[in-house]
């Protein structure tokens, strides 16, 4: 029997790559739900090639705008931010691919572990948000987490070469993004075309700023604390440019396992959907023969300022990540609509995590609540928003 996916997000970047792995492997695989934001015109072309049952709009359209699009829709439409959590826990999903951007689909990851869906997970946030609620719901149904991301599928696969207390560290690598060899001045006044060159991977624009700030592997060390049950000083990272060793983990007796491929993100996709087996893949080979060297360095920490913040935040835990994450996003929007600097973001971010006092052990509704709190904490400093207090929470 074909495996039944919905795909929360399908009109982003992974969103339309599971589309491809689903639509090559169509003997193994059947699309029964989609979701987006606002692209309803993709989101109709989407409809019409994989005639999924459901079809939900977490933004305002209207949902009789959709339907015009793809009158012969026979399907159940669903709208509003609940629609990702029905979309989760449809009784006929077996896999849920959760590509939404931001804290968006926290409450869909949470409801799909919990329901024993095997949740597949592109975006950072559920993890760094409520890691503990998670992996807590994940083991309470028996399902399994599986990361999309590059960085820790090939974590993910590099582990089955041991046991967990065999682990010595596991090194995520980094391309560097456009700032590699940048200076910190240069860095700290780009603009949006600058921070959104990206030398080697095509992404949407508010992860390609995290990662020309390394935000992005800031956030995956604190995915890596809970994905694979290690404390922070057990993950390291590297700058790695060619892109080619996608992360390694090394093993007490000195061992070192690294997963290698082409940059596409179509690989860990296709692995989290068939996961434990392995399939003909769709990405193009890696030429080993045409490798002429590989180089790996430490990253700057007086550059990479988020990446320093990124392991005392995993150390602190608690709520920390979610006030992280959620100044991150607060400020990331205003660089992508050039209100400020790209150095700003950080200094945001530190400002934010310094007016919180950290909490520990809170339910969904309080992370969320802290999460409301760091998005107008940094909207008043940016003077948005008058009525946000600025007090502790």
């Amino acid at each position: 029997m074909r495996q039944k996916i919905a795909i929360l997000g399908s009109t982003g970047s992974i969103g339309r790559s599971t589309l491809d792995v689903a639509s090559a492997m169509e003997s193994e695989f059947e699309v029964v739900a989609l979701s987006a934001h606002r692209k309803i015109d993709l989101l109709a072309e989407q409809t019409r090639r994989f005639k999924p049952r459901y079809v939900a709009i977490t933004d305002g359209v209207p949902l009789d705008a959709f339907k015009a699009l793809v009158p012969e829709f026979g399907g159940r439409c669903l709208q509003g931010a609940q629609s990702l959590v029905e979309l989760a826990t449809l009784d006929e999903v077996d896999i849920v691919v959760c590509a939404v951007v931001g804290a968006a689909g926290l409450p869909a990851a949470l409801a799909a572990a919990s329901k024993g869906r095997r949740l597949a997970i592109a975006n950072k946030e559920p993890l760094v948000i409520a890691g503990r609620l998670l992996t807590e719901a994940a083991k309470k149904s028996g399902t399994a987490l599986l990361p999309i991301d590059s960085e820790h599928s090939a974590v993910f696969q590099a582990l089955q070469a041991g046991r967990p207390d065999e682990v010595k560290r596991i090194i995520l690598t980094a391309s560097g993004g456009p700032f590699r060899n940048a200076s910190r001045q240069e860095m700290n006044n780009a603009g949006v075309t600058e921070a959104l060159a990206h030398p080697t991977w095509s992404m949407g624009p508010k992860i390609t700023v995290d990662s020309a700030t390394m935000m992005n592997k800031a956030l995956e060390v604190i995915e890596a604390v809970w994905l694979f049950g290690l404390s922070p000083d057990k993950i390291d990272v590297l700058i790695h440019p060619e892109s080619v060793v996608h992360s390694m983990v090394e093993f007490i007796d000195g061992s070192i396992m690294a997963q290698l491929g082409t940059p596409d993100m179509k690989v860990p996709i296709q692995y989290a959907l068939t996961w434990p087996k392995r399939a003909k893949g769709l990405a193009q080979g890696l030429a080993l023969e045409k490798l002429k060297q590989l180089n790996f360095q430490a990253p700057d920490p007086d550059k990479f300022r988020s990446l320093v913040l990124g392991f005392q935040v995993a150390q602190t835990a608690g709520s920390a990540p979610v006030v992280f994450n959620a100044a991150n996003e607060a400020a990331v929007s205003a660089f992508l609509e050039g209100r400020i600097r790209l150095g700003r973001i950080v200094e945001l971010i530190e400002d934010c995590l310094n007016a919180h006092s950290v909490r520990q052990d809170l339910t969904l509704d309080g992370l969320l609540e802290i999460d409301a709190w760091a998005r107008r904490y940094v909207l008043t400093r940016l003077g948005q928003n008058k009525t946000a207090h600025m007090a502790k929470v």
